[in-house]
């Protein structure tokens, strides 16, 4: 098998904040404009994120676009399990976060025990790429309820919200660049953070402006990522069959 998941490019950063900030608007807009619920919306997403999990699977190479609706999946699927832990049992912000957190810790320790390393250059067996979903999942919905703290639970607002996660980002890049800073570790946290980032950029642009939002609306922001995402996953997938180099080098 050859490595199952795509080279960390300027591309791959784009893509995933693009899919991040879709996961927090097409969840809600699934739960509410199409009237759903949460519980409709889970099982539904739940059973296209299984099917395209097992497809993404199976094959065994890197396929752009298999992989990209996966990750966007996972972004819904990840804000769906952290919204129906708040909603639907009312469990808090607090203790969500704490949770996923544990989760993501815990998927890792286990990953780097089984594997002895964590690093995303070597996914080309089943059981890697099997830690791989698991963490991306549980950045996800670690991501959703920690943006959520941030902007609703420590009423910070989601312009704030959105600059302190940018913030952090660009700290983390700066550390990786200026200082060397150990890149497998540097990876984990960006994409940990890209996930709140992501999340407070949707409530910001669709949310409505008595609620801190700009009232865009999800149904608009929701079509505007989608399409910017489709448009840069054809672009790869033409470049990687012709074998045209995508490297703006962000690894």
């Amino acid at each position: 098998m050859l490595n199952k998941v795509p080279e960390i490019t300027i591309y791959f950063w784009i893509i995933k904040i693009l899919a991040t900030t879709v996961g927090e608007t097409a969840a809600d807009f699934l739960n509410v404009n199409l009237h759903l619920g949460l519980t409709g919306t889970s099982i539904v997403m739940g059973m296209l994120l299984l099917a395209f999990l097992v497809v993404q699977i199976r094959v065994n190479k890197y396929i752009p676009w298999i992989y990209w609706v996966t990750v966007v999946l996972l972004s819904i699927f990840g804000t769906l399990l952290t919204d129906n832990l708040v909603d639907n049992f009312s469990v808090t912000l607090q203790t969500t976060t704490t949770l996923f957190s544990v989760a993501l810790i815990a998927t890792f320790v286990c990953w780097y025990l089984s594997e002895k390393t964590l690093s995303i250059h070597s996914i080309y067996t089943a059981q890697r790429e099997l830690f791989y979903w698991a963490a991306i999942l549980f950045t996800f919905a670690l991501g959703t309820a920690a943006g959520d703290l941030a902007a609703e639970g420590l009423q910070l607002g989601y312009a704030t919200s959105t600059l302190i996660f940018g913030g952090l980002i660009a700290l983390v890049t700066f550390a990786y660049y200026a200082f060397k800073a150990n890149a497998i570790a540097a990876f984990w946290i960006a994409y940990i953070l890209t996930r709140p980032f992501g999340a407070s950029c949707g409530d910001l642009l669709s949310q409505s402006t008595a609620n801190g939002g700009l009232g865009l609306g999800t149904v608009g922001t929701s079509a505007f990522f989608l399409l910017t995402i489709l448009a840069l996953v054809a672009y790869l997938t033409v470049a990687h069959r012709q074998g045209i180099s995508t490297r703006g080098d962000m690894t």
